[in-house]
C-alpha cells in the first residue's frame, strides 16, 4: 500500500510535488485527475477539491504541494544528498523559503494575468510581461555564477520555482528564448531536458477511474 497522489500533469504546483517525489524515490498511487470531471473520491474529502493532494496510508492529507514536498523529504532518512536539497541551518531555509513565497504570491500572480491576458483587460499581455519580467530578472541574476539559486545543488527552491517559470516561458517560447536571461535559460533547461523530467515527472496517464488498478508513481523505482 502506498499513500495516493491527486496530480494534474499540467500544473506547476503538482509538478514541483511529483518531481520531488521522482527525485527522492518516494512511491505513492497517481490518480491523474480530469479538473472538469473530479473524481468523487477526490471530492469527497471535503474542503479543497484542487491538486495536487496527498492522502497517506493512515488517512492524513497533504492539501498543498509544499506540503506534500516536505513530506516526502521526512520519509527519506536525512543525509547528506537530503541536507543539499533542504538544509539543516535554519538561515538558509528561511532564504529558500523567501523565494518560494515571492514565485508563489507574486511571481504567479502576474504569470496568471500574462498567460489569460484576455480575462485581465485593464492592462496590455506586454504589461504583465514586465511584471513577471522582475522576477526572472532576479533569477537570471541569482545564477550568474551558480548552476542551481543556492549553489552546485537542487534545492527545493528550485524544484518548487522551476515549473512556474516553464509556465511563464510557454505562454510565447520565443520571446523567452530570445530574451538576454542566459543563466536563467540554462538553469530551466537542466530541468527541462533531464530524463528524470521528460521520462518519469511529465510521463502521460490516462485519467484515473475508480476500480481501475492503481499507477505506481515513480515507476521503476
Amino acid at each position: 500500500m502506498f499513500p495516493v497522489l491527486y496530480s494534474f500533469r499540467r500544473c506547476p504546483y503538482a509538478i514541483r510535488a511529483r518531481y520531488t517525489l521522482s527525485l527522492l524515490g518516494v512511491n505513492v498511487y497517481l490518480r491523474e485527475v480530469d479538473l472538469k470531471r473530479k473524481p468523487q473520491a477526490l471530492l469527497s474529502l471535503g474542503g479543497r477539491s484542487s491538486v495536487p493532494q496527498l492522502v497517506d496510508t493512515e488517512g492524513n492529507r497533504y492539501p498543498e504541494s509544499l506540503d506534500i514536498i516536505f513530506w516526502a523529504l521526512s520519509r527519506v532518512e536525512h543525509g547528506l544528498d537530503i541536507e543539499r536539497i533542504w538544509p539543516n541551518e535554519s538561515t538558509k531555509k528561511n532564504n529558500m523559503m523567501a523565494w518560494v513565497r515571492y514565485n508563489d504570491h507574486i511571481f504567479k500572480i502576474w504569470l496568471d494575468r500574462y498567460k489569460y491576458a484576455d480575462r485581465h483587460p485593464e492592462y496590455s499581455q506586454n504589461y504583465y510581461y514586465e511584471k513577471g519580467e522582475v522576477f526572472l530578472k532576479r533569477l537570471n541574476q541569482r545564477l550568474a555564477n551558480k548552476t542551481y539559486l543556492f549553489g552546485e545543488n537542487v534545492s527545493v527552491a528550485d524544484i518548487a520555482v522551476f515549473p512556474f517559470v516553464r509556465q511563464f516561458a510557454g505562454v510565447d517560447q520565443k520571446r523567452f528564448d530570445e530574451s538576454p536571461y542566459h543563466h536563467l535559460k540554462l538553469w530551466l533547461a537542466r530541468f527541462l531536458d533531464s530524463s528524470l523530467f521528460k521520462d518519469i515527472v511529465m510521463k502521460k496517464y490516462s485519467t484515473w477511474e475508480i476500480g481501475q488498478e492503481e499507477v505506481v508513481f515513480p515507476p521503476n523505482q
